[in-house]
């Protein structure tokens, strides 16, 4: 994974380019959380890749890293009302527009994962797989992906009878049986539930 892309867009003037992206817009419940990073392309981050291609293991070493060697990087949520309330792909955007708001210096440009990028007050790039071709979106996918990994675990101390630890909130046939038996929790996304009335 290189630079090239970021590379583009400073030479067309841009001077502090971030990437945003967000895990959790599948799961069932929970928030959905997002990240926003800059990096410098001079400092390699090795096996910096699309968090969906690593381990877990290989995601939670390169978190720190991630941290420690980003000249900014913000780590943002939008929660399950507001989930019910905008739907999932509003929020995921509310989601990652916190983030960037968390960055210093302000970017000029974000280069955003996927194929729609809303109401940013800045200039943005819509980048499909993003996260496999921008080192910028890899980092923030990884950071988001982690973050939302460790409130599942947390989660799951709080509502152990829906096997979050393991699924991490996705629905599988364990946690949609757990829902079923056990009705939805205040956690779980009202709007996502449509399995129970089948």
């Amino acid at each position: 994974m290189n630079f090239d892309l970021e590379h583009e867009y400073t030479s067309k003037g841009y001077t502090v380019i971030a990437g945003t992206d967000e895990a959790g817009r599948g799961p069932l419940c929970g928030p959905v959380c997002a990240a926003a990073v800059i990096l410098d392309p001079s400092i390699e981050i090795p096996g910096l890749n699309d968090s969906k291609k690593l381990t877990e293991k290989k995601r939670e070493a390169l978190y720190p890293l991630i941290l420690e060697k980003a000249i900014s990087y913000g780590i943002a949520f939008a929660s399950v009302e507001e989930i019910d309330e905008l739907n999932i792909l509003n929020a995921s955007q509310l989601a990652m527009r916190r983030a960037v708001a968390m960055l210093t210096p302000t970017p000029d440009l974000v280069l955003v994962d996927g194929n729609v990028a809303r109401d940013f007050p800045m200039n943005t790039v819509k980048v499909i797989k993003g996260d496999a071709i921008s080192p910028s979106i890899a980092a923030a996918s990884i950071l988001a992906k982690v973050t939302r990994d460790r409130l599942c675990m947390e989660l799951d101390k709080e509502y152990p009878q829906y096997g979050i630890a393991a699924h991490k909130g996705y629905p599988t046939k364990v946690h949609m049986d757990a829902v079923r038996e056990h009705g939805p929790s205040p956690i779980h996304r009202k709007t996502f539930l449509k399995f129970l009335n089948k």
